[in-house]
């Protein structure tokens, strides 16, 4: 590319190694950006240096991972290239992938007006399905179905590839639900016939789209997207990235693609992110350029020092040494208590120290935690000392009933196809619509092959109820021409007041009725504002598109954090997992145990170690000025006090770093420079058998279907014991081991991730 001559100042702004990232713009390039290394600042630069040499902003696609940092970097490239940012396609996968299919979705027989599920849809039409089959709900738990479509899903596997799949269908007859591959099937279709796509189904049939219509839709999108960038790259699932190589990996093609990411924080494999995407980046672009930003301008010496001296534990990674120039005296304080409640009191204490002491605001200290229950005990002190907080990870403003009652009759305006807001509403406010009505309009459509809308229409019914249902049907199609008309918040408006909603909430006078009716009120407040806002509709396929549909889809894909006020002066209290991405001066990252960072279900899967620890390495990095560590001797889980030990990672950062009295085992080395152990795979201690960490090099694991009921095996952490049965199937297969000499003996461990050395047959 050519460049040409322009304002250029703003690359006076970097430093050596994000001057070349952004400059180094053709063929394939991957950022590597340590915490607080100005990863951003690159993304946007990169972007605005493209425009500025001439690339059109229509040509240039960036995907992130949440509306937020989509926001942010159109507001930075804005203040480079001006207005011009505003023609970019930059988003979520999920919103740019929307947009695209609003399109093009009539190519794979969708309706451009398609509904999104969210994730209460999603399980409200599951439960439906389950109860039609006549399963057992507790065998098909409808969470657990639901991920195991969506992972199903992100692998590309479609519902007659999985009812093809062996290994796939021993699992679930393993796990008492050999019905999920038809209950996968119905749900997929009944989606379809619905008009309605979940939150995957904006990945999977984007897809779909592409593979189907190569000559057409693809060539045309690989025409448009003449640069591709990709924020936070390692958190990208097999399917999202199965979509960006066919946009650019192909016969000819330059292959202008930008990963920006850090292996070291890849912490959503539970969500189907895959670190091997980023480590493997290189052997699919042999041409790539690396470019490594290793300076952190956000934290302090010790919090850096402490997190390369974590992640240097972990076997595979893209190597790199994160520096520096912050020199603070300021030491990690290490906090040991007896029990959680007192580990709740002397974080809190130490909030109020930090707040009179180091004058440190209440939106810059933040508590962080492996696991959403653990706020309670954090609560309840902040509320002692009257400190403001808000709690992350709760009930989302979207999720609350009324503002999913109204947004229910807002579908059906759209789309009246969508079973999940008709069923809904259908009888909210009550208009004398019974289950038994309800049941035989279900029952028609399903006898028919046809939507319950249409069933709605033509089902034979007693007189009375079939003019309860001829009313509803004239009331959603009078909806349904006002969306048309108006634009979005006079639409909403209309349809709130006549819908009786808004009637039904102002009947109760009760605190929770007038505060619910509130709520209504910010809901129209907040169409009202997308009506005005240009920013709002600049992800939409026209700028001017004010339509309730546009709305819609808008909200949609709102995240909790993208709900977040940044004016609101507040005590932060959130899951490890929903702070990547943030920073405070100050971090408490509390119940830093063993059984719960690391989790007690990451100790038997494979990888399951590496993947905690870079979890602490993401709560650690979060803080600028000030960390503490706390950790409690006892605390209530399951209705029993438990009594834990501090977490391996604490021995993992090195005593100078560190404030505290507490006592120190002596610190090992990281693995991979330790040398192997030979013939000496248990070590005796004074509590029994004490499992070393490192491979000795005598050890050979077995393959699973080597291992047999009867046997002696070594395993690397447990020691030594005997195979008391096997079940399952194929990589399914689970053993029962008893392990001599440690904690909870007997243990279930799947076979494929294993690593079971035999000792005898």
């Amino acid at each position: 590319m050519a460049l040409i001559e322009g304002n250029l100042e703003y690359l006076d702004d970097l430093n050596d190694v994000q001057r070349q990232a952004v400059t180094t713009t053709d063929g394939p390039v991957m950022v590597i950006a340590g915490p607080g290394s100005g990863k951003t600042r690159v993304l946007t630069y990169r972007i605005s240096h493209l425009i500025e040499s001439g690339v059109y902003p229509e040509q240039i696609l960036a995907l992130t991972f949440t509306n937020k940092a989509a926001r942010e970097m159109k507001e930075r490239i804005a203040k480079v290239v001006g207005d011009r940012a505003r023609r970019l396609w930059a988003g979520t996968f999920h919103s740019i992938f929307a947009r695209i299919l609003r399109v093009e979705a009539g190519h794979i027989g969708y309706p451009s007006n398609f509904t999104i599920y969210d994730t209460a849809d999603s399980r409200s039409l599951l439960t439906r399905i389950i109860k039609e089959m006549n399963l057992d709900k507790n065998n098909y738990n409808v969470n657990s179905v639901r991920a195991r479509i969506s992972s199903a899903k992100s692998n590309l596997i479609t519902p007659r590839l999985y009812a093809q799949d062996q290994d796939l269908l021993g699992a679930d007859r393993f796990n008492n639900r050999p019905m999920l591959y038809a209950i996968y099937n119905k749900y997929v279709s009944q989606c379809k016939q619905a008009g309605a796509m979940d939150f995957d189904d904006l990945l999977y049939r984007l897809y779909e789209l592409l593979q189907k219509n190569p000559e057409g839709v693809l060539e045309k999108y690989r025409q448009r997207f003449a640069y591709i960038l990709v924020d936070e790259f390692q958190d990208t699932n097999y399917l999202q990235y199965a979509i960006l190589k066919k946009l650019v990996y192909y016969e000819e093609s330059p292959q202008n693609i930008c990963v920006v990411g850090d292996d070291a924080q890849s912490i959503y494999a539970f969500r189907g992110a895959t670190i091997d995407n980023i480590l493997n980046f290189k052997k699919e672009f042999p041409t790539l350029k690396t470019f490594k930003l290793e300076q952190n301008y956000r934290s302090t010496h010790c919090i850096v020092e402490a997190a390369n001296q974590v992640i240097l534990r972990n076997k595979k990674q893209i190597q790199k040494k994160i520096w520096t120039d912050k020199i603070d005296a300021t030491k990690i304080k290490l906090v040991k208590t007896v029990s959680d409640n007192e580990e709740g009191r002397r974080v809190a204490d130490m909030i109020v120290e930090h707040k009179n002491r180091y004058h440190v605001p209440n939106k810059e200290i933040a508590i962080l935690y492996r696991t959403n229950a653990q706020s309670r005990v954090f609560e309840e002190q902040l509320r002692r000392y009257n400190i403001s907080y808000k709690v992350f990870g709760g009930l989302s403003f979207y999720q609350r009933k009324e503002i999913k009652d109204l947004i229910a009759y807002l579908r059906l305006s759209i789309n009246p196809y969508d079973e999940e807001a008709l069923m809904r509403v259908i009888n909210y406010p009550k208009r004398g619509i019974g289950n038994s009505t309800l049941d035989t309009l279900t029952q028609y459509a399903a006898e028919k092959e046809i939507t319950v809308w249409r069933s709605l229409l033509e089902c034979p019914l007693p007189k009375k109820a079939k003019s309860t249902l001829s009313a509803f049907a004239k009331l959603i199609d009078g909806f349904a021409r006002k969306a048309v008309e108006l634009n979005a918040f006079e639409a909403a408006t209309h349809i709130a007041a006549r819908s009786g909603v808004v009637d039904a909430l102002r009947g109760d006078n009760s605190i929770e009725g007038m505060s619910r009716l509130e709520n209504i009120t910010a809901l129209l407040d907040g169409i009202k504002e997308f009506c005005e806002n240009d920013e709002a509709l600049a992800d939409t396929e026209l700028e001017n598109d004010r339509s309730l549909a546009s709305y819609l889809q808008n909200i949609a894909l709102v995240t909790d954090l993208d709900e977040t006020s940044e004016d609101r002066d507040f005590v932060t209290l959130m899951s490890v997992h929903s702070a990547k991405g943030l920073e405070f001066d100050s971090i408490f990252v509390a119940g830093m145990e063993e059984n719960i960072f690391p989790s007690v279900q990451a100790l038997d899967e494979k990888d399951g170690i590496d993947e905690e620890r870079r979890l602490f390495y993401v709560a650690i990095t979060r803080a600028r000025k000030y960390l503490t560590l706390s950790f409690a001797g006892s605390r209530y889980r399951f209705g029993k006090i438990v009594y834990n030990q501090p977490s391996r990672f604490i021995e993992e950062i090195s005593e100078e770093l560190m404030d505290s009295a507490i006592p120190r085992k002596p610190m090992a080395q990281p693995v991979r420079l330790r040398a192997a152990v030979k013939g000496n795979f248990n070590q005796k201690s004074a509590t029994g058998t004490r499992p070393v960490t490192e491979m000795p090099s005598d050890f050979l694991a077995a393959a699973p279907h080597e291992i047999a009921a009867g046997m002696r095996v070594r395993h690397l952490r447990f020691g030594e014991g005997k195979v008391l049965s096997i079940d399952g199937y194929n990589d399914a297969k689970v053993a029962t081991i008893f392990f001599q000499g440690i904690a909870n003996p007997q243990r279930r461990i799947m076979l494929k991730f294993a690593k079971l050395h035999i000792v005898d047959s």
